[in-house]
């Protein structure tokens, strides 16, 4: 049987910043293309963009023989209309490679519209697809922690069904309307977009399928007991066994055995769970396969999963329960890929974007890095992330030297150049960002700004240093209001951070993830004095994720009778969940013993503040925490403070978080 024919689109188009002078989107083909962008304001003059302007700031990068990345940064000589419905049509014109006796030109095709590459990319009702510019943020959704073989449904198709929905009321209102009632501003991706240390096997086998269809580029290794990426995806793929691929720890370096501990071998977490990174993705290859496979059902045309002979019967079982649950996951891409292209999408890493406890302590730093083999590992995730992700945030952030090297290292990895681009990567401070909307849309990094302890090489890292958090004080001064996204929540549970300290005294922070903004006092307590300063915002809003449960907390400060309104509103995971037995017990043994009034309170660096759980409907008496995949929705007023808040699940229940201040007691 013939293989099927390549798409013109692998993935895409996604939208990322979206501002009315400029706008950036994302691309994955499978040949160079000319791009020209039609546009069509509601009533207003429509207006293209020729290939010509687009590309002038925008970046065309070739990682395969089928396999070409379009960053696309377009400045608009007039300005759009915001709070305005615009539809566009992304018009892409493939070169055809011809070789005559003058040697090679390029002869352009006919051009296609996104009906031709994306037939389900418009909603009903619409004749293509559209966006809204709003600057004033009054709806958002947010989410973070997205496996592909969790079992449970995606939240982003939730967050689908919810725009069509709103399409089609809005199609049912009189015409002089411009935009649908309610539309989110943006989509917030807080973390773990991708998993690439837990991987399911049938996730592997796609991405070396799609890999070898597309002729991603060959990568040698340095380290390892594989040669290079070739050898790693078509022969020696150590399906449930990754750990083998480093030289055996008996006869290696000190640095080699701590790499293996901090990269593969699974640490039993008893408290928790215990994850699995026999499949850890290690190629720059497997990486780029994992972004396109998650965000876009095409390149699951040109795979065909079958499973490999060399697994256990125990595997083989485990196999076909991943294989069930990752056909479900397939079938709702058409709708991930839709609401990408129709929401602004800002995405911030956490540490599966790149490995489990990814610079969790600073020994883990020295193990990780200390190797050739792991640190390509950590980098190769890093380079996808930049490219996938960190690029479309704040384009600005990088410059023409750093693009350079990354088309560079994704036509020709495994070279010396790739070793030196990671390394730069590892040193990259500027993977934080600020989007100009009202109110701001201040993301923070949390991984790379690391305040290590002084005290212990192994005790956990503050989640940003001094000097960053300095840095986040002065952009946040002078503002009314500000929308903050940190990854790991600024005000968990205080029960689980309890538990999480007294592993890390036992001197174990890798068993349980101790990975808490209280977990170093320097970083906690430069961030919480923060609040208390006389300039800082009236209105802050929190958005978090990484737990796998869903909460909201407001947080009001005792001493101060002018105390800033502060909620932290944890939604996660988009698809994912926390153990649900064990959540309830230590969900209402917290109530019990940190209720708002709780004397224990005083033992805690929380002390001065007041930190009220607000309970979510159909909640039991005394439950705060949200167990269930899905998407957060966020109202906000006019002065940044929430209206409403609720947790879009995957089982069809809308969760609203009774926020109201009475409405936080205690049952």
């Amino acid at each position: 049987m013939s293989e099927p024919s390549l798409p013109l689109v692998l993935a895409g188009p996604i939208l990322r910043r979206i501002t009315s002078q400029r706008l950036t989107i994302w691309l994955a083909t499978t040949e160079p293309v000319e791009v020209a962008l039609n546009l069509q304001p509601v009533g207003a003059e429509p207006s293209t963009i020729d290939n010509a302007a687009m590309m002038k700031n925008s970046h065309q990068l070739r990682a395969g023989e089928h396999l070409f990345f379009y960053l696309l940064d377009i400045p608009l000589a007039s300005t759009l209309p915001t709070q305005v419905w615009i539809n566009y049509d992304l018009q892409l014109t493939p070169k055809n490679q011809v070789t005559t006796s003058q040697g090679s030109s390029s002869e352009a095709k006919s051009s296609q519209g996104w009906q031709d590459w994306a037939g389900q990319l418009n909603y009903p009702e619409q004749n293509s697809p559209g966006f809204v510019i709003a600057p004033n943020v009054s709806h958002m959704l947010h989410g973070s922690c997205r496996k592909p073989h969790f079992d449970s449904g995606d939240g982003l198709v939730i967050a689908d069904d919810a725009l069509t929905q709103l399409i089609h009321q809005w199609q049912a209102q009189p015409s002089d309307i411009a935009v649908p009632q309610d539309w989110p501003s943006l989509l917030m991706q807080s973390g773990d977009q991708v998993y690439a240390d837990d991987v399911a096997t049938p996730m592997l086998v796609a991405c070396h399928q799609l890999i070898q269809r597309l002729g991603i580029y060959d990568e040698r290794f340095n380290g390892a007991n594989v040669l290079d990426s070739c050898e790693l995806h078509e022969q020696k793929q150590h399906y449930c066994q990754r750990a083998d691929l480093l030289p055996g720890c008996e006869h290696t370096s000190t640095h080699t055995k701590k790499a293996v501990n901090a990269l593969f071998r699974s640490v039993e977490k008893p408290v928790f769970t215990s994850d699995n990174a026999d499949n850890h993705l290690i190629s720059l290859a497997e990486v780029l396969a994992m972004y396109l496979l998650v965000w876009s059902p095409n390149p699951w045309q040109l795979v065909d999963i079958q499973m490999p002979s060399s697994l256990t019967s125990e595997q083989q079982q485990l196999f076909n329960q991943e294989q069930a649950v990752i056909r479900q996951f397939i079938a709702g891409l058409p709708q991930v890929q839709r609401v990408m292209a129709h929401l602004p999408c800002a995405m911030i890493f956490d540490d599966h974007d790149v490995t489990d406890d990814w610079n969790l302590t600073a020994g883990w730093e020295l193990a990780a890095y200390g190797q050739a083999f792991s640190k390509r590992i950590l980098g190769n995730a890093m380079i996808g992330y930049l490219l996938c992700q960190g690029w479309g945030n704040a384009p600005e952030h990088f410059s023409d030297e750093v693009m350079q090297q990354l088309g560079e290292t994704l036509s020709a990895p495994g070279k010396d150049s790739h070793d030196a681009f990671i390394q730069q990567l590892i040193h990259f401070h500027q993977w934080h960002y600020q989007w100009p909307t009202t109110p701001a849309l201040v993301v923070l990094d949390t991984r790379t700004h690391r305040w290590r302890s002084e005290r212990n090489i192994h005790s956990p890292s503050g989640l940003m240093d001094w000097e960053s958090l300095t840095d986040l004080q002065q952009t946040l001064l002078g503002k009314d209001a500000v929308i903050l996204v940190s990854p790991a929540p600024i005000f968990g549970v205080k029960l689980i951070e309890v538990i999480q300290k007294v592993f890390t005294w036992c001197g174990q922070p890798l068993m349980i993830d101790a990975e808490n903004w209280m977990a170093h006092p320097g970083a906690a307590n430069t961030l919480l004095n923060m609040f208390r300063h006389s300039k800082t915002p009236q209105n802050f809003v929190i958005l978090s994720g990484d737990v796998h449960y869903s909460f909201a907390y407001s947080i009001h400060l005792k001493d101060q009778q002018q105390s800033p309104h502060i909620w932290q509103i944890t939604s996660s995971g988009i698809k994912n969940e926390f153990p649900g037995p064990l959540l309830e017990v230590l969900d209402r043994l917290n109530r019990w013993l940190y209720a708002p009034y709780s004397p224990l309170n005083w033992f805690t660096r929380r002390r001065r503040m007041r930190i009220t759980p607000h309970k979510p409907s159909k909640g039991a008496s005394g439950e705060r925490l949200v167990n269930a995949s899905g998407i957060g929705y966020v109202n906000l007023s006019d002065d940044g403070s929430p209206i409403k808040v609720q947790q879009w699940t995957t089982r069809g229940d809308k969760i609203t978080f009774e926020i109201k201040e009475d409405e936080g007691r205690w049952e």
